[in-house]
């Protein structure tokens, strides 16, 4: 119970409540302090966005290019493609679910609200896009250059910029989103999009399984084996995953289910399983496109546009491979792409982090179920190519 009571989606599911419940019976003095408190908090992520670009950005780079192989480069690839088609599935559902789900923009007879009481800048140190090309040329040009005392570097300041998600970012965020809530239930906007978030997560949910069974169905295809012989044993990997929130957390249950089919191979599942931990998350990003495209409907009246989203999906995949093992990592990684990029204001991010942290745990075991279908193609990869049955187990954090 205890357990449950300090998990992160209780504190949300509190948070929103809470803020619900008092932006119906506060007055105008006391919003007047709780936009204000909003908008610092939202400053304060905001600006540790480009730190978390380079902090996990950057280091991922450095370790894929000092454990440079073959089999290593095609399965970071797979892991990537997988991404890339999630994402572009929930974008296609995106554009032709979204319209019918009598989204109300903007609906008449809000309240309005009053001004701040101050206002705190906290500007970001910079660009969301300066900080990703940033990371990409230090991170490949410390692994071309086999530079160590950089790399060692890149290592702690990951080490340093994940405490400061799990110190204070994760920390603030009930209070933040409990905030936003508050000044949401306040100009009443709230209650018109209640059961669309209901739908909304409903239908992601049932996104996940679909991508599975794309993923599965051409694992199976490649490999020229039953991908039933694998994900009949990943049932006890994905209720973990759904218990945890956490990549990290599931992995030896993973390992467990993985090693227990008869058309794995044993090396492929060592090498395989762990590796995709960190970086194969097709459930989040599949999340996370879905979510952007319905809360910019939500908030600004409009879903991106294509050539927007299509550039979005292949960004976010790649952040995705450097997001941190932490509950929301993916969208934690990806905050300077919907505040950049996509232009979300502090009300979406604090949107996009609640809707995204309340199903998580669905995302995180999407993502270790997918991993059975990764491991599967590079079965057959291995089969194909004459690998033999011992490679270097690597590591990857």
């Amino acid at each position: 119970m205890s357990r449950i009571l300090t998990s992160l989606p209780f504190k949300l599911i509190l948070a929103i409540t809470l803020g619900i419940f008092l932006g119906q019976a506060v007055d105008e003095p006391v919003m007047k302090v709780a936009i204000t408190l909003k908008y610092i908090l939202g400053q304060i992520i905001i600006f540790c966005v480009p730190l978390i670009i380079i902090g996990f950005i950057a280091p991922s780079i450095t370790k894929l290019g000092k454990n440079a192989s073959k089999v290593l480069f095609i399965a970071v690839s797979i892991a990537y493609v997988s991404s890339v088609g999630a994402a572009v599935l929930s974008m296609t559902a995106g554009y032709i679910i979204i319209p019918m789900l009598s989204i109300v923009t903007n609906p008449a007879g809000l309240q309005e609200l009053p001004d701040l009481v101050f206002k705190l800048s906290i500007p970001q140190i910079m660009p969301v896009m300066s900080a990703l090309f940033l990371s990409i040329l230090v991170g490949l040009s410390a692994a071309w250059t086999k530079a160590e005392a950089m790399t060692k570097l890149l290592d702690e300041f990951q080490a340093m910029v994940l405490k400061i998600v799990v110190k204070v970012i994760i920390p603030l965020l009930p209070f933040f989103i409990g905030l936003t809530f508050m000044v949401l239930s306040y100009e009443g906007s709230i209650t018109t999009q209640f059961f669309v978030f209901l739908k909304i997560i409903a239908i992601v949910l049932i996104g996940h399984f679909i991508w599975l069974f794309v993923l599965y169905s051409m694992a199976g295809v490649y490999s020229g084996k039953n991908p039933i012989e694998v994900i009949k044993h990943y049932l006890p990997a994905y209720l973990t995953a759904v218990g945890t929130m956490s990549s990290a957390a599931t992995l030896a249950v993973a390992l467990d289910s993985a090693n227990k089919s008869s058309v794995l191979r044993k090396d492929m599942v060592s090498f395989g399983i762990p590796l995709f931990a960190n970086i194969h998350l097709c459930g989040s990003v599949l999340t996370e496109v879905f979510f952007v495209m319905a809360v910019s409907q939500i908030l600004y009246g409009a879903i991106p546009p294509l050539s927007m989203m299509i550039i979005f999906c292949f960004l976010l995949a790649v952040f995705a491979i450097g997001a941190p093992g932490v509950p929301g990592g993916t969208v934690m990684a990806s905050l300077g792409l919907i505040s950049g990029f996509l232009g979300f204001d502090e009300t979406g991010v604090a949107l996009m982090l609640t809707i995204f942290a309340l199903q998580d745990s669905f995302g995180t075991a999407c993502n270790i179920t997918g991993d059975g279908a990764l491991t599967l193609a590079m079965t057959g990869y291995a089969d194909k190519h004459d690998i033999k049955d011992k490679i270097d187990i690597i590591e990857m954090g």
